[in-house]
């Protein structure tokens, strides 16, 4: 008998936040929104296992491909930090976990080519905001405005 996976349709929406949680993860629950979809047929122009998925499966010790057959398998999120706990390599503490996403929360760019990057993207989503510091923000509004918000 096939599971049947819940997921959200990623064409009309957008994933989960990076700065939503589980477990204490950033990161983790938008990972699982744009596994999930692909996993249906239905993740739009997200990608699973892009480069910030690799930042939280590097710090918790898991393989995407591992995790994504997890998921096939019609796992909820909270089975799934279950999985995580259970099969991750680095075991991270509770407090790593909390300074971990602490540090993703502000990360901003750091090399040149990331910088001018992160500049280019700013200018096209929003120019006139001030508050645009990290990689989350320019994330949550290239959500919004994707989907119709203004910036």
């Amino acid at each position: 008998m096939k599971k049947i996976i819940s997921a959200p349709d990623l064409t009309k929406r957008p994933p989960r936040s990076p700065r939503v949680r589980l477990g204490g993860y950033a990161i983790l629950p938008r990972m699982l929104d744009k596994g999930r979809a692909r996993l249906a047929g239905k993740n739009g122009e997200f990608h699973y296992n892009c480069p910030l998925d690799h930042h939280f499966l590097k710090f918790a010790g898991v393989s995407a491909k591992a995790l994504l057959k997890e998921l096939a398998k019609g796992k909820g999120d909270w089975e799934i930090l279950q999985w995580i706990q259970a099969r991750s390599k680095t075991k991270p503490t509770n407090l790593e976990i909390a300074a971990w996403s602490a540090y993703h929360d502000q990360r901003g760019p750091t090399d040149l080519e990331s910088r001018e990057y992160f500049h280019d993207y700013h200018v096209k989503l929003a120019p006139h905001r001030e508050d645009v510091a990290g990689w989350f923000d320019v994330l949550d509004i290239d959500d919004h405005v994707t989907f119709g918000g203004k910036a």
